[in-house]
């Protein structure tokens, strides 16, 4: 039996600057939502999720699912939403043990209000000090990781 496969100093260099990288972004862009909206940002991600589907609602499972959270997770997120009156949850009439969650009129408009601070952010922290070459070459990269996650998690890939 062999031994682990450790990282030579190049790949350990590439994917620790990549884990600082993606945490300290996701803590900017959360901070800055914060303070520029009536949002959390794990609001901002269900609510984009929902106002990306045409009749604004999703079963739970599959809004688990794109966003790659833990079935608790959701569902505290979307019982604090709930509560706030951003979405509803409804039981499913096909499914009585599923529910949907639509995205609320409150919800929709918070999101709206919520949007171009947000673009702004992420243009201004990432996409503005990327070439449109490495936009590609990010964009290909993440779409081959997240079918491998897909595949090795046996679900469809978001985005395809």
């Amino acid at each position: 039996m062999s031994g682990p496969r450790w990282l030579d100093d190049e790949q350990q260099r590439t994917w620790r600057l990549f884990q600082v990288m993606q945490v300290r972004l996701g803590a900017r862009l959360a901070n800055d939502m914060s303070s520029h909206s009536e949002l959390s940002y794990q609001d901002y991600l269900v609510l984009v999720a929902l106002t990306d589907q045409p009749d604004g609602r999703m079963r739970v499972f599959e809004l688990a699912r794109d966003l790659g959270w833990e079935k608790s997770r959701i569902s505290h997120q979307v019982a604090r939403m709930t509560q706030r009156g951003l979405v509803q949850k409804v039981r499913c009439g096909a499914d009585r043990r599923g529910a949907t969650v639509c995205v609320s009129a409150l919800g929709r408009a918070r999101i709206e209000a919520a949007a171009p601070s947000h673009v702004d952010a992420v243009r201004r922290l990432f996409v503005d000090r990327l070439s449109a070459a490495e936009l590609e070459c990010l964009a290909e990269i993440s779409a081959t990781v997240l079918r491998a996650l897909s595949e090795d998690e046996g679900c469809c890939p978001p985005g395809r």
